[in-house]
């Protein structure tokens, strides 16, 4: 059994966190070019295992959200814009030339 694989088995009992941080290092050691052929394949293999085991844990993650904004439903949140977009349309009445911020 490779490192690699000894590793990704260990990784089961790992948080995604810890999985992402191990990740972002094992693409600095290939991203940094001075691992020979054969290691750089051991960490490209540990990084796809590292990369699989982030993406389910991130579905499963969305899927409990969906499910808990679905038991809520009829408190569904209501979406607003983000920032003052509200005061923009207001402060555009108070432009009577119709020249801008930037004074066109």
């Amino acid at each position: 059994m490779s490192e690699a694989e000894k590793k990704a088995g260990k990784e089961a009992g790992i948080s995604f966190e810890k999985a992402l941080e191990r990740l972002e290092q094992v693409v600095a050691e290939m991203e940094s070019g001075e691992l020979p052929l054969a290691e750089s394949m051991k960490r490209f293999e540990e990084g796809a295992k590292l990369a699989g085991f982030c993406k389910k844990k991130l579905g499963e993650t969305e899927k409990k959200i969906e499910i808990l904004m679905n038991k809520n439903k009829c408190d569904e949140p209501e979406w607003a814009p983000f920032g003052d977009e509200d005061e923009t349309a207001e402060n555009a009445d108070e432009d009577p030339a119709g020249q801008g911020e930037l004074g066109l």
